[in-house]
């Protein structure tokens, strides 16, 4: 959710804001903006609007000179999407211009109590930062004010602040929400993503909370909210800018979904030696030793992580519980002797998981963190971590990071296991069979052409189909808006069979011998209530009218192939009504304010 890019040295300002905002537009959002210092005018202006970025450029004035600037695409949580709402925002007399990322939870208290005779311009809970570093501006440098107003600010924040009468330099400050120092020769770039700083910078700095730092030029000091200087570390940066890229693909999700093979034999390099997983040993050692695991997540990774609690429990036998992150947060059940907690989380900046780490951290529990950004908090703040090596995945709609998500739980699960199969040749298997779906995925569109044709739909399926049929219709509701849900097969006659008219689709998921009769009995329900029914099976469970049939594979791994079809029905779904595919409506990519 929203996106910070600010930049100081002597390149273009403007191009690198911008390019900047448009890498990270997967995040999601709703308005953009940025604020620019003209170096032969000496003057200070600012663009923003509700749309798109592409928007944001056509409105902004590319005839002068700038080496300062800073920029923002805004997910609205305070106010409309509107112009007086985007960002970035200024104090009362337009001394300070601000960009913010975060949710200040006390904006009201401070506008009440410390405020009172300010006059505001927008519903944000960002102009108040920006009003109360001006307040404080007349009474101590700008370097305090700002960590007086930090002092202040209950909730998530990052923020990149100009002051207009010091072109020199460039502040910035975060709590909670992730912000990035970028280093390189010919200037200094403050990011929320790494994305924004690929390509400029070579190196970057993670930024700690309650940090406070003020650039110039190439110099920067990084303090405390006191003032004390923070030790940091400097990190390369590894990502390579042609995976940030679409290719010859039309979107980034199709790219995405046709990159699932190669992440499972990226997976398999990075974690066996030959045969033989390879799993860090405090890790495995952690996984032992407890007595109950609890996988935290939300959306993509809860469902991934449904999956991993049949795996730890049916291949390692430990027993497994999965949480909502925003539930548990602030309803903690009855916990075990010696828990440990698995964080499941793509951009490993998820704020509803971050909360619930903090609050187990503090009570001594044991954490792991699986991610794809090994630089993320998540990943930084958990005692384990276990990198998914998806590679950058931009569309919007999780495809290879659940099953990277997956594939990685199988793994682990697999180090505690009696070792009964061959993981590495299962795991290879399922990568050839996503390819032969892949290959088929134009007769999945012609599919998508005559069964997806009503306003709504409906995935059914038992045991480990039932948790793929959650993901699927995920899938499909977020990037199609076809209203759809995922239910347990069995489930229907106890009162969601009272959506069934005529024509409406129904999707199965059926891969397991030992319950696939039962749920064709519950398919056959469906039809005899008009249902027009589309089957998603596997070769040992099929039937001659199945629409598709996939390998068999290994059958707690189904769900790493059952899901390729269902992204693929939810690509063409959306293709086919003309939506952005890979920036659905109010969506985004990585969720940082709770």
């Amino acid at each position: 959710m929203c996106g910070i890019v600010g930049y100081i040295g002597t390149e273009d300002a403007r191009e690198i804001i911008i390019s900047g905002l448009t890498r990270l537009e997967y995040r999601g959002y709703d308005s953009a903006g940025i604020a620019l210092y003209g170096s032969e005018s000496k003057t200070f202006n600012i663009y923003k609007d509700k749309g798109r970025v592409a928007h944001l450029e056509s409105i902004t004035d590319f005839s002068y000179k700038s080496c300062l600037g800073i920029g923002h695409t805004r997910w609205a949580t305070h106010g409309v999407p509107n112009q007086a709402n985007s960002h970035p925002h200024t104090s009362e007399e337009s001394r300070f211009f601000i960009v913010h990322n975060g949710v200040i939870d006390n904006y009201k208290e401070l506008k009440s109590e410390l405020l009172t005779e300010n006059k505001f311009y927008s519903d944000t809970d960002t102009e108040v930062i920006a009003h109360l570093i001006e307040k404080f501006s007349f009474e101590m440098n700008v370097d305090e004010a700002i960590r007086k107003t930090m002092s202040l600010l209950e909730g998530s924040y990052a923020l990149a602040i100009i002051d207009t009468k010091d072109e020199s330099k460039l502040y910035a400050c975060k709590n909670k929400s992730p912000l990035l120092l970028g280093i390189g020769d010919k200037g200094i770039i403050v990011a929320s993503d790494l994305m924004a700083l690929v390509g400029y910078s070579k190196e970057y700095i993670p930024l700690k909370d309650k940090t406070f730092v003020e650039i110039s030029g190439n110099d920067y000091k990084i303090l405390d909210i006191i003032g004390k200087v923070v030790k940091h570390e400097v990190k390369v940066i590894d990502v390579d800018y042609t995976n940030i890229e679409k290719g010859e693909y039309a979107h980034f999700m199709l790219k995405e979904i046709s990159e699932q093979p190669s992440v499972i034999r990226t997976i398999i390099t990075k974690y066996f030696d030959g045969e033989e997983v390879i799993l860090n040993g405090k890790v495995k050692e952690a996984l032992e030793e407890s007595d109950r695991l609890y996988i935290i997540a939300a959306g993509t990774s809860m469902n991934a992580g449904s999956v991993g609690r049949e795996l730890f429990e049916k291949m390692a036998g430990i027993p497994t519980e999965v949480h909502i992150a925003s539930e548990f947060a602030y309803n903690m059940p009855l916990l075990s002797k010696k828990p440990l907690f698995i964080f499941i989380s793509q951009s490993g900046e998820t704020a509803d998981l971050r909360a619930v780490l903090v609050n187990v951290k503090a009570k001594g529990y044991r954490t792991l963190t699986i991610t794809n950004v090994k630089t993320s908090t998540l990943a930084r703040e958990a005692d384990y971590f276990v990198e998914i090596h998806a590679g950058p995945e931009i569309a919007v709609a999780s495809t290879k990071a659940y099953t990277a998500q997956i594939a990685i739980l199988a793994i682990l699960a697999y180090g505690l296991s009696d070792k009964h199969i061959n993981l590495r040749k299962e795991l290879s298997k399922v990568a050839i069979s996503i390819e032969n779906v892949i290959d088929r995925r134009e007769y999945i569109e012609t599919l998508v052409k005559e069964y997806l044709t009503k306003r709504n739909c409906f995935y059914i399926g038992r045991g480990i189909d039932y948790y793929a049929c959650l993901e699927s219709s995920l899938k499909l509701k977020e990037i199609s808006y076809i209203q759809t849900e995922g239910f347990a097969a069995g489930e229907l006659k106890h009162g969601t069979i009272a959506l069934i008219e005529e024509d409406t689709p129904v999707i199965a998921i059926i891969s397991q011998r030992d319950i696939s009769k039962n749920t064709r009995s519950n398919l056959n329900e469906v039809k005899s209530r008009g249902a027009k029914t589309l089957v998603i099976s596997t070769k040992g469970v099929h039937e001659h009218d199945d629409q598709i049939v996939l390998d068999d594979v290994y059958e707690l791994f189904s769900p790493l192939l059952t899901i390729i079809p269902a992204q693929f029905i939810a690509y063409y779904a959306a293709l086919h009504r003309g939506y952005d595919i890979d920036k659905p409506r109010n969506l985004a990519k990585s969720v940082t304010v709770e």
